[in-house]
Parts: structure tokens; C-alpha cells; sequence
């Protein structure tokens, strides 16, 4: 694979967070290059990666994303900034809107204006991360008196989650660029495009590495009906030009048939946003992606049954 940059999901499922540390000096050793965490009901964005901070010193290390609604922004800043100062040189904040879901039905807080809230919090991280001290009143929120107190040799990168053009536009206009998911690999050449020359794309990609076709795209299933129908991602869908595919499984699953809106979802939507076949086919597949514009594919593996430490070692670059 002709990549410059490698990246996996962690947590590993399954794995504690204790033999993380072990995860992720294998994991260098296999020649993956970076490791990004997610934020979602699972571990924080956070401790993952301060774990695989300490443990191997070669690791590129990305949030991916942490949500800009749910930590107060001076909050953010301190936990950014500490583990750019844990792992120098090696952070990539990676923050986003998130979703209705996470933002609005877990954390209670309102999910309004995600453009311009993402947009003021990346605002407020560069002046903070600069040492400045911030009293402004910013479109979505205010800030009084504050100054970051963390130490760092160089601030970290920031890269914007963005799903359409005007997130896309904004990744590559105020950040180092964005980060991409839900997205086949033709979809990319849309997508990247509205970032930047230049800027970073990051994509995380679920690959899951098994030759029964019907079992991948029973679980792919699963996943599009469960994604797809969150407001965001299914207007990113719409945006893409999947009108025609998804509208019979939005119309079933809006009318409370689940199992109908799981059997509309076209084989050939499921083959293009879930990557699987053999380890050399999924390969194949995610460096199609790079082909077309990621700079960092992120594996988020999808399980198989199998120790997700064997998963990754058959999937590391060749």
C-alpha cells in the first residue's frame, strides 16, 4: 500500500483500557502510524489516547471526534492542551456538531446553530492555544477571563468533523482540515475537493475483514439503519445524491418497520460504506480512498468474532 499515514480506532473493543498500552505498541510495530479515539457511550475521547501516549512514542495520536457542545470550551482547551503536552508534536484535536442523539438525548443540552458552534469553538481553541487571554462574546457562547495554564513545546493541529460543503468548506478555511466518515470511497472525490489543496482529510472507514457476504451485509445493515436515519447523516445522504436509494428505508423506518426499513437497504449501498472480503480485498479497498483524497484512512473495525488484536495484525498495511 503506497500510504504515508495508517490509522486505527481504539479503544479496541473487548480489550480493558489497561492493556491498551500493549495494544498500542503492537499496533506501531505493525505499521499503523496513528491511533484515533471516538466519543460517543463509549470510553472518552481522552484517556485512550493518554494511555497510548505513554506507551509508544511513535504514534500519531487523533480525537475523532470530541463534540463541541458537550464540554464547556475552557474544559475542552484544558484536555486538549494536556494531552498535547503528554504526547508533543503527536495531537490532532479532531472536534465536531456530533448529532441530535448525542448532543440533544444524552448530554441535555440544545443542539442549535451546529455550524456556528463548531465554528466558534475552533475559534476560541486557536486563541487559547496561542496563550491569549479570551473575554469574548462569540455567536454561540461567551468566554470571561480565561488563559489556558497547560504548558505545551507546540499547540496541536485542530481538524474539523464535516459531512457538507459549508462544515467542508469551514474545515479548510479555519482548521488543518477535516475528518470524514459514512462515506464510500467515489464519495471522496466530492467531498475532499471542498477542504482545501493541501489541508488534512481524515476518513474513518469500517472495515470489516470476512468472506460471508451475507453476514457482512446483514451487520452493514444494521449499522446504515441505525446511522442513516440520524437528521445529519441522512441529509449528508441526501446531499450525496442517495435520495433514490435510502428514501424507501427512511419512509419504513419512519413509519415504525423496522424490519422492512432493514431489507429496503440496497447490497450495493452496504458494499460501498462497509469495507469487506478478504484482509487484502479490504486493503484494496481503503487504498481507493487514499486514491481519491484521504490523506489518513482510520480503520474502524467492525467485529468478526475473533480477537480484535488478530482483526488488526491481518489488516495492517503490507
Amino acid at each position: 500500500m503506497t500510504l504515508q499515514r495508517y490509522g486505527m480506532t481504539v479503544p479496541l473493543d473487548g480489550i480493558p483500557l489497561a492493556d491498551q498500552a500493549e495494544v498500542a505498541r503492537e499496533l506501531a510495530g505493525l505499521g499503523y502510524t496513528d491511533l484515533w479515539s471516538s466519543e460517543a457511550m463509549g470510553a472518552d475521547a481522552f484517556t485512550p489516547l493518554a494511555v497510548a501516549a505513554t506507551a509508544e512514542p511513535t504514534l500519531r495520536l487523533g480525537t475523532a471526534i470530541v463534540p463541541a457542545y458537550t464540554r464547556g470550551p475552557a474544559c475542552l482547551a484544558q484536555s486538549a492542551a494536556t494531552l498535547a503536552a503528554t504526547a508533543p508534536g503527536r495531537f490532532v484535536l479532531g472536534v465536531g456538531s456530533s448529532s441530535q442523539l448525542i448532543v440533544e438525548g444524552w448530554n441535555d443540552k440544545e443542539f442549535t446553530e451546529p455550524y456556528k458552534r463548531t465554528r466558534d469553538v475552533v475559534r476560541f481553541l486557536h486563541k487559547a492555544f496561542a496563550g491569549e487571554r479570551v473575554d469574548e462574546e462569540f455567536d454561540t457562547f461567551r468566554v470571561s477571563g480565561f488563559r489556558l495554564g497547560v504548558r505545551m513545546p507546540e499547540p496541536p493541529s485542530i481538524v474539523v468533523a464535516a459531512l457538507r460543503s459549508g462544515m467542508l468548506k469551514l474545515a479548510g478555511r479555519e482548521s488543518d482540515g477535516a475528518i470524514v466518515n459514512w462515506l464510500s470511497a467515489d464519495d471522496v472525490r466530492t467531498v475532499a475537493p471542498l477542504v482545501g489543496e493541501g489541508k488534512e482529510v481524515v476518513a474513518r472507514i469500517f472495515v470489516m475483514p470476512t468472506t460471508d457476504v451475507d453476514a457482512a451485509r446483514a451487520v452493514g445493515r444494521r449499522m446504515i439503519t441505525a446511522y442513516l436515519n440520524v437528521p445529519v447523516y441522512a441529509e449528508f445522504h441526501r446531499w450525496l445524491g442517495r435520495e433514490d436509494d435510502l428514501a424507501p428505508m427512511w419512509k419504513l423506518w419512519s413509519d415504525g418497520d423496522r424490519k422492512g426499513a432493514l431489507d429496503a437497504v440496497p447490497d450495493h449501498l452496504v458494499d460501498a460504506l462497509i469495507l469487506h472480503g478478504s484482509p487484502d480485498e479490504c486493503r484494496e479497498k481503503v487504498q481507493a480512498y487514499v486514491e481519491n483524497g484521504i490523506t489518513c484512512p482510520v480503520l474502524a473495525m467492525v467485529p468478526v468474532g475473533e480477537d480484535p488484536r488478530v482483526t488488526a495484525r491481518s489488516l495492517a498495511p503490507r
